[in-house]
């Protein structure tokens, strides 16, 4: 299955993003001096939306319209820039779509030329434009630009959501009343932008979940390889609830890199959702490219895992062998265990449906699953440095540390959540949550925790905990070989 394509969010500009009311009234009082013609700046300024054309035929011979048109464009950077101000929410609301991966194209009615100067002044952050453009006339660009939303405030902005067949937010910050925008079909009425940044967040959360629950469906049965972390978990719960605990099982895989205090705490999750658990060994320590520890050391890692997990779906009747790589582990740059995977067939529904950490973590909460606040973990492995051979000794030494660096972190009543000491050599580095950098350094135990489990030496990283830290310390060469 491909995966989800990224999110396009259209926009019209006046009265949804922008209040050009002001600015239209000062253009319009300059054409007022220039051809004596009284114009209605108010009346005018309430029907924003259509063409200017179409506001000005009731003023003037349809023969001067054009001319006329042309006058007011070039008039408009001087009178209308400056007092146009953005509708509340309006910076948010792009923002949020950036938040999500997405791009914003705003698709207007407006000349380009000047939308574009207003796009300016403000500082949107938006990634395309299209101006000149009315009516159902916005589906092409919404099209063109893979828009699968489209928010304006105008009943002809809803005409051009339904002719491109995307989805149609109206805001009630322009001329058209809830009643009017429902009439003509809109799916989602919000009183103002503030508002679309919540929205956007659970209707993409709903609408994942959904594509999830599809894949899951048609896939027919699945292994999940369960590590016990909030990906997998969500993986294997979402795997329950579309296929039922008859075509689910979870495989946690026992090995030295495999920390004991992830294990019981899988298994129960597990059972919990009355999920089979397979225990397969797996042996990637006798693989030499996991032992060199090179920057590829994840690849090495993950062939052993499917290479397990692949014949064990096939002997318990399961089609296919899924992790849980999400859509932002898709996006990170430098994952060699995912290029692994992929190569030994297995399937990402997670990535495929696009959904990020944040929200299967926000899925997680909304099923109650124990593990949607659970830190951040990673195999023992990743805290060795690369270039220095993985052993067991390594990895035990590295696992005696962190169990008495916590423990001695929570005897002065410092409750750490992310945890990792770095095997540098026979020099360990700790890295704990930023805020609790400057009080773990106080407090002697802790530098003990990691001497007594059989390092040389060790210090607190100034920099705190970061994930994938030891990534920082791969060239290019060695990071893409």
């Amino acid at each position: 299955m491909n995966s989800a394509p990224p999110l396009v969010v259209g926009f019209d500009l006046d009265m949804t993003l922008i209040d050009t009311r002001a600015g239209f009234a000062a253009t319009l009082a300059q054409l007022t001096l220039e051809t004596g013609i009284e114009l209605d700046a108010d009346a005018l300024s309430a029907r924003l939306g259509p063409p200017l054309h179409h506001l000005l035929e009731p003023y003037f011979p349809a023969d001067r319209i054009d001319s006329l048109v042309d006058r007011f464009r070039v008039c408009y950077p001087d009178h209308a820039i400056t007092p146009t101000r953005e509708l509340a929410g309006a910076h948010e609301a792009l923002a949020a779509v950036r938040r999500h991966g997405g791009n914003s194209v705003v698709v207007s009615g407006k000349f380009t030329a000047n939308a574009g100067l207003h796009v300016e002044a403000l500082g949107f952050e938006i990634d395309h434009l299209v101006g000149e453009v009315w009516g159902a006339g916005k589906a092409a660009a919404l099209v063109e630009h893979g828009a699968q939303i489209y928010v304006g405030d105008h009943v002809h902005d809803v005409e051009g959501a339904r002719a491109a067949g995307v989805l149609s937010v109206s805001v009630l910050t322009g001329g058209c009343s809830e009643e009017e925008l429902r009439a003509a079909g809109t799916d989602v009425v919000l009183r103002s932008l503030t508002e679309f940044p919540g929205w956007l967040d659970e209707y993409l959360l709903d609408s994942r979940l959904e594509v999830l629950a599809d894949d899951l469906r048609r896939r027919g049965s699945v292994l999940v390889a369960f590590s016990g972390g909030a990906d997998s978990a969500f993986l294997l719960a979402a795997a329950v609830r579309a296929l039922g605990v008859d075509k689910v099982a979870a495989a946690t895989a026992y090995s030295g890199s495999l920390p004991q205090s992830e294990r019981d705490p899988a298994q129960a999750l597990a059972r919990s959702l009355g999920v089979r658990v397979l225990t397969p060994q797996t042996r990637e320590m006798e693989r030499e490219g996991y032992r060199a520890n090179a920057g590829d050391r994840c690849y090495f890692c993950k062939a052993e895992l499917l290479d397990v997990l692949g014949p064990l779906a096939t002997e318990h009747g399961l089609g296919f062998v899924a992790t849980g790589t999400n859509a932002d582990d898709a996006v990170a740059g430098f994952r060699p265990g995912i290029r692994a995977a992929a190569e030994r067939g297995a399937i990402t529904p997670l990535r495929d449906a696009g959904l990020s950490k944040e929200q299967i973590r926000a899925a997680s909460r909304r099923w109650g699953l124990p593990t949607w606040d659970k830190p951040a973990a990673a195999c023992l492995s990743s805290r060795v440095a690369y270039g220095v051979e993985v052993t067991p000794f390594r990895l035990s030494r590295v696992e005696r540390a962190e169990i008495g660096v916590r423990q001695a972190l929570t005897g002065v009543g410092l409750d750490v959540r992310d945890l990792r000491v770095r095997d540098l050599g026979e020099r360990a580095s700790i890295e704990v949550d930023t805020e609790l950098v400057e009080a773990a350094g106080a407090v002697p135990q802790v530098l003990e925790a990691a001497l007594d489990a059989g390092f040389e030496g060790a210090q607190v990283d100034p920099r705190g905990f970061r994930s994938g830290s030891m990534n920082e310390r791969l060239s290019d060469a060695e990071r893409y070989r």
